[in-house]
């Protein structure tokens, strides 16, 4: 004895009568994917778009005398600055040039006259 028919049976006393397709099923079978995606956006893009326009603000706010840390670990104070890169002093007598992207975080915010 198999089930098959009776599944048969039921299935098919499941389907709307007439038109078993057309938009609406479209509709209800496309829905969970526009779930997923506006789910998707909202906990993945939005962050990074945040977290991107705070680093930008960051950049865009560095002057003299800021303590920075570089991407790749290196501590200094900014002693000068352009559009594109930032000089950083590491050492006594010692300034390096970075891209301002290199520039990971703001340790400590002072004033210039302590650059």
């Amino acid at each position: 004895m198999t089930l098959a028919p009776a599944l048969d049976i039921a299935y098919a006393s499941a389907l709307p009568p007439g038109n078993a397709g057309g938009p609406a099923a479209l509709f209800n079978m496309a829905l969970p994917f526009i779930a997923m995606a506006a789910i998707a956006y909202f906990m993945m893009l939005r962050p990074q778009q945040r977290q991107k326009a705070e680093r930008e603000r960051m950049l865009g706010g560095l002057k003299r005398g800021d303590r920075v840390v570089t991407t790749s670990g290196m501590h200094g104070t900014v002693v000068g600055l352009n559009e594109h890169t930032v000089t950083l002093r590491v050492a006594d007598q010692v300034k390096l040039e970075f891209d301002r992207s290199a520039i990971g975080r703001v340790v400590e915010v002072t004033s210039d006259k302590d650059a």
